[in-house]
C-alpha cells in the first residue's frame, strides 16, 4: 500500500481542486489547511478503495493503523502527517476518519442496497462524518448543526450516486435501491445501457427529489453559522443542487449525459443559498 499510495504527494492540489471551488478562496488559512488535509484523507481512502491493485481489505487496515499514528504523532505517510496535527485540534477524535475508511471496507463487501434505509446507513458511514469534522474544523459544533449536517452530506452523496450511475454500475456497483428499482420496474440491465430508459428515469426522479429534500436542510444549517462558514456551506448544498438541475435538464438521463454542473448554474444556486440562508427562507 505504501509504495502505491506514496505517488499521491500533490494531495493538497488535488483535493483543492475537486472540493473547495468556493471555500479555499474565502476561509482564514489555517482553516483551510485543514480542511485540505481533511479532504487529502478522504481523497486517499477513496483511491485505495477504489484503486488499490491489491488486497483492498489489507491496505485499508493500513490506513487504520496509520491513523493511531498520525493521533500520536508519529505519522510516516505524507497524508497522514498533514492530518497529525488537526487530529489533535478536533474535537471529534478519529472515530469519522475510521467511519471513512468503514465505509470503504463496505464498498469491498456490499455491492447493493435493499432499501433507502440501507443507503443512508451507508451515508452515515461514507458522507456524514465529512460534515461532522468540517463543523469541528469551525469550533461549530452542536447536536442540531451534526443533525443538519449529516442530512446535508447525505444528499451530497445521494447526488453523487445518481451522476455516477453508469460507471458504478460497470464495477459491479448499484448505490439505487433495490425497493426503487423494482417499484419502477427497472431491470438491472437498464443501469449498463447507453442511455437511460423509461424506467430507470422514473428511478432517477424518485431520487432526485429525494436529494433534493435533504440538501434543503443546508439553509438551516448555514442561517446558524458565521459568515465565512455559512459561504462554505452554502456552496456545498449549491453544488449539490446544481448538479441535480443538470440530471433535470437531461431529464433523468444520466447514462447518456454527463450531468455536471454549470459554473453559472453553481454560481447562481451558490447566491441564492446565501440569501435564503440570510433570511431564513427562500426556495429550492
Amino acid at each position: 500500500m505504501t509504495a502505491h499510495t506514496d505517488e499521491r504527494d500533490g494531495f493538497a492540489t488535488a483535493a483543492r481542486a475537486e472540493n473547495f471551488p468556493v471555500a479555499s478562496r474565502l476561509l482564514p488559512r489555517e482553516v483551510r489547511r485543514e480542511l485540505l488535509a481533511v479532504y487529502a484523507f478522504a481523497r486517499l481512502t477513496d483511491d485505495v478503495g477504489d484503486e488499490f491493485e491489491g488486497d483492498r481489505l489489507a491496505a485499508l487496515d493500513e490506513l487504520d493503523q496509520e491513523l493511531d499514528r498520525a493521533a500520536a504523532g508519529t505519522a510516516h505517510h505524507p497524508v497522514f502527517r498533514e492530518l497529525s496535527p488537526v487530529l489533535g485540534r478536533l474535537d471529534v477524535g478519529t472515530e469519522p476518519f475510521r467511519a471513512l475508511i468503514e465505509a470503504n471496507r463496505m464498498d469491498q463487501r456490499v455491492h447493493r442496497y435493499a432499501t433507502i434505509e440501507d443507503l443512508r446507513a451507508y451515508c452515515m458511514l461514507s458522507a456524514a462524518p465529512i460534515g461532522r469534522i468540517v463543523l469541528s474544523v469551525f469550533n461549530l459544533t452542536t447536536p442540531d448543526r451534526v443533525r443538519l449536517s449529516d442530512e446535508v452530506c447525505i444528499g451530497l452523496q445521494l447526488t453523487e450516486h445518481l451522476q455516477d450511475v453508469g460507471e458504478d454500475a460497470r464495477h459491479g456497483r448499484v448505490y439505487l435501491p433495490e425497493a426503487d428499482l423494482a417499484l419502477m420496474a427497472c431491470a438491472p440491465e437498464d443501469l449498463l445501457a447507453a442511455t437511460a430508459s423509461l424506467a430507470l428515469r422514473r428511478v432517477i426522479r424518485l431520487e432526485v427529489g429525494r436529494a433534493r429534500g435533504l440538501l434543503a436542510h443546508g439553509t438551516p444549517l448555514a442561517a446558524t453559522l458565521p459568515l465565512r462558514p455559512r459561504i462554505a456551506v452554502a456552496g456545498f448544498a449549491a453544488g449539490g443542487l446544481a448538479a441535480l438541475d443538470a440530471v433535470r435538464r437531461a431529464d433523468g438521463d444520466v447514462l447518456g449525459h454527463a450531468c455536471r454542473p454549470t459554473k453559472p448554474g453553481f454560481a447562481r444556486r451558490t447566491l441564492r443559498e446565501l440569501l435564503a440562508a440570510t433570511f431564513h427562507g427562500g426556495t429550492r
